[in-house]
């Protein structure tokens, strides 16, 4: 990454964080749970769109790596009751990116469909383990955890607010980690093998280390997602994992943008804050419950549509439009001098008399000699 971007980077991490606290402090435990979630979904899709938009492969399986981190951090927290959760947060990613680098070793020769194909079996067989083991999993019910708000905080401090606060924090570490990872030679390559795997190759990018790092990094950011899920739900079953949670995903990455790290954000809030709106406007109208149920459903994919309409490369890609409408370039207003006799800048001729010598040289007679001979 270079020197300048970092500062830029790193100052709009700060900001958002600002933001988010006082936006918690502001705003009621409803809403910080809100701020909590979509953190989630920002970390969780943040690794998605590198997956995908940068190197190039489809994934449905994410939602699965999400089952590992948060599997991972109830059984932690729940044996290993004195470990801070700083380590364990470390661990349930350390766990997932190994599941991420098996699986990515595994499909490291499929492409489009039939990788899709291959997570998206992953994604529905995964969370079966929690039946298939219930004295370790918990069956169906599930594992409780436990979360608390640190004693330093003081005892009336919210425990929602904490939440919001840790996941946030979480996500723009993910994010400003991710933003130089994208911008390093690892980005690069990445960009390369999406755009030819074969000249890539040529180039001399190790074609399927590259896979699978992007897998390891995808997977990574996912079972960190599904490490802060268990403590803000305070519960981890099997049906929190479904095929639905990794279509989400993928459709948020797309919404807001594949290959861009606002774009996350930009779709995290989408799925996030749409179905919640949509409910409300529902209830607020008198619909029955069966209709009002299917109402977020249609809202969600009436904005899924509406975007890819509008702004085939998602909402991050209008941002960038309607800011290059906005911003006209002064190189665009400068006034240009036609004619070969404007006024030159001091010190300098005319360019008709600049190019007046050259029109009336000619080539010496060796030179014509020469090119017959040729």
């Amino acid at each position: 990454m270079s020197t300048r971007s970092t500062p830029r980077v790193l100052g709009a991490a700060l900001a958002a964080a600002v933001v988010v606290a006082v936006l918690s402090i502001k705003l009621s435990t409803f809403r910080d749970y809100q701020i909590a979630e979509i953190a989630i979904e920002v970390t969780a899709v943040a690794g998605l769109t590198v997956l995908t938009g940068l190197s190039g492969q489809i994934s449905l399986g994410n939602g699965a790596f999400m089952f590992v981190g948060a599997y991972t951090t109830a059984l932690l927290m729940m044996h290993l009751a004195s470990w801070p959760f700083i380590a364990v947060l470390v661990a349930a990613a350390a766990v997932t990116a190994a599941a991420g680098a098996v699986v990515g070793m595994a499909a490291a020769r499929l492409h489009g469909p039939y990788l899709a194909g291959a997570t998206l079996l992953l994604s529905v067989a995964l969370p079966a383990l929690a039946n298939a083991y219930p004295g370790t999993f918990g069956g169906d019910q599930g594992l409780n955890v436990v979360f608390t708000t640190p004693g330093f905080l003081g005892v009336n401090f919210p425990l929602t607010r904490w939440q919001a606060w840790v996941c946030s924090a979480v996500a723009l570490v993910t994010l400003v980690l991710l933003a130089n990872l994208s911008r390093s030679r690892v980005g690069r390559n990445w960009r390369a093998v999406r755009d030819d795997e074969v000249a890539a190759a040529l180039a001399g990018v190790n074609v399927a280390r590259a896979r699978v790092l992007a897998f390891v990094v995808s997977a990574t950011c996912a079972g960190l997602a599904g490490a802060l899920l268990a403590v803000v739900t305070e519960l981890v079953a099997p049906g929190a994992f479904t095929i639905t949670l990794s279509i989400a995903l993928l459709t948020a990455a797309v919404i807001g943008g594949l290959g861009t790290l606002p774009g996350a954000v930009w779709g995290s809030l989408v799925i996030v804050l749409v179905p919640t709106y949509a409910t409300d406007v529902a209830t607020s109208h008198g619909l029955s419950t069966s209709v009002a149920s299917n109402i977020p459903i249609a809202a969600y994919g009436v904005v899924l549509i509406f975007v890819m309409l509008t702004f085939p490369q998602g909402i991050q890609g209008g941002v960038r439009w309607l800011l290059g409408l906005v911003s006209i370039s002064p190189a665009r207003t400068r006034p240009v001098a036609s004619g070969p006799d404007a006024t030159p800048p001091a010190g300098q001729a005319p360019a008709s008399q600049r190019g007046a010598p050259l029109a009336r040289r000619t080539d010496p007679p060796e030179s014509h000699e020469k090119e017959e001979t040729l």
